[in-house]
């Protein structure tokens, strides 16, 4: 047995470097940047150390799909994310899919990771195998699925203390997918009837996380018109056992902010109308819309213009300690505040700056200078902006500004405004 991991991200690369610590293992990818940086022992996305890159003794690296050729286990690890129209983007999905077929032999596995809409595999991929290898599916070749469950930047929830899911395209193949991830899932597995199952199973995992975060976000928003403090009403509520401690705030990420369109693009495909999941979407979707006009009218009670005002956005990442930049939504914060033509600067030491550039035209400062801003928002929970303070915050702001916290970093006594 052979196994070869196309994509080295997030997900990929930790899983590589399990199966590599016990099979030989392949890690595939296009990019060649991130092969060299691998294999000069670097994970700029922080998610493995170096030291556990070379305990992973079987494992190697490539971005020649030749040297993947005689592998028998393909998983599948791209990402799916969305388009401009909040419409399902698969072209990772359908490319990866186009590779492996190219290589597929009889007795051949291709088991999915990435999270999709139920009956995308059966419907999108394997249409692609068949085509590409003139095999036929569940005869010649057969496919199994794993949804992903990584939360990037996460170092108590790993991916071997993470319960799997795993699911195959008939039980004798459901066995042997489940069979492999449980020799390297020390939490157990989950072994579910159908492909189609395993994938809704994902796809509803964070589906009920964005409804929930939309539904606290509406609490704050109610909450700031009672002038009412969200957190203290939260803490408050938190007392009771079942109560479930979600926080309101910006909603990014590869998942949260993604996986809903996915399951509403089938929905309505099948003719329902999902309407409390898109309620849902349109809500969180607009929260950086409201953090501006919030700091908005906090600068003109101050009498300070909003014209031509300097901006600090401290943090860019989608989320705290991680340097994950993909749809993080700090972005509609830069925009907002450019639309009404302020100088934005944005300071994260966590995130590349020429992918920040490539992917979003944003550049973050890499330093920041005392008395110049207008206006100060704390976007992002890294920990290095906590430890800051509100006194050394505040010296970032000219004499009068205004200091604004999206994620309770700070006390409420300690800043102007937030969430």
């Amino acid at each position: 047995m052979k196994i070869g991991i196309i994509g080295l991200g997030y997900v990929g690369l930790p899983l590589a470097v399990e199966f590599g610590k016990t099979y030989r293992t392949i890690g595939f990818d296009i990019n060649k940047k991130r092969i060299n940086e691998l294999l000069g022992g670097e994970d700029i996305t922080l998610e493995v150390a170096s030291e556990e890159l070379v305990l992973s003794s079987q494992l190697s690296f490539t971005s020649d799909v030749e040297k993947i050729r005689d592998c028998t286990i393909f998983i599948i690890t791209v990402p799916t994310p969305i388009d401009d129209y909040k419409r399902p983007n698969l072209e990772p999905l359908k490319s990866a899919s186009s590779t492996v077929g190219e290589l597929l032999k009889k007795g051949d596995l291709v088991i999915y990771e990435s999270t999709v809409y139920p009956g995308a595999t059966d419907e999108i991929c394997v249409p692609i195998l068949e085509q590409q290898s003139g095999l036929e599916y569940n005869k010649d070749f057969f496919c199994g699925y794993s949804p992903e469950r990584i939360n990037p930047g996460d170092k108590e929830h790993r991916l071997k203390s993470i319960r799997k899911v795993t699911a195959g395209s008939n039980p004798e193949v459901a066995e042997k997918v489940d069979a492999l991830y449980r020799s390297i899932i020390t939490a157990g597995t989950f072994k579910v009837s159908s492909i189609k199952v395993a994938e809704a199973a994902k796809i509803i995992e964070n589906t009920q996380r964005d409804v929930n975060i939309a539904l606290i976000n509406e609490f704050a928003l109610i909450f700031n018109k009672l002038e009412i403090d969200t957190e203290e009403v939260l803490k408050a509520a938190g007392t009771k056992w079942n109560f479930l401690p979600f926080r309101p705030g910006l909603v990014g990420g590869h998942c949260i902010g993604v996986d809903p369109y996915y399951l509403t693009h089938k929905a309505i495909e099948v003719g329902y109308n999902p309407e409390m999941i898109l309620a849902g979407r349109r809500l969180n979707d607009k929260m950086g819309s409201y953090i501006a006009d919030q700091v908005f009218k906090l600068m003109t009670k101050k009498f300070i213009s909003v014209v031509e005002a300097n901006v600090l956005i401290m943090g860019l990442a989608f989320k705290e300690n991680c340097p994950d930049l993909r749809n993080t939504r700090v972005v509609d914060l830069v925009s907002e505040f450019k639309s009404f033509n302020c100088n934005v600067d944005v300071y994260d030491p966590w995130v590349d700056t020429d992918e920040a550039q490539r992917e979003y035209g944003i550049s973050p400062v890499s330093s920041l200078e005392e008395g110049k801003y207008d206006a100060i928002i704390l976007a992002v929970a890294h920990k290095n902006f906590g430890s800051l303070g509100a006194e050394q915050l505040r010296k970032y702001g000219k004499e009068s500004h205004v200091l604004y916290d999206i994620k309770y970093i700070l006390d409420a006594e300690e800043v102007d405004g937030r969430l």
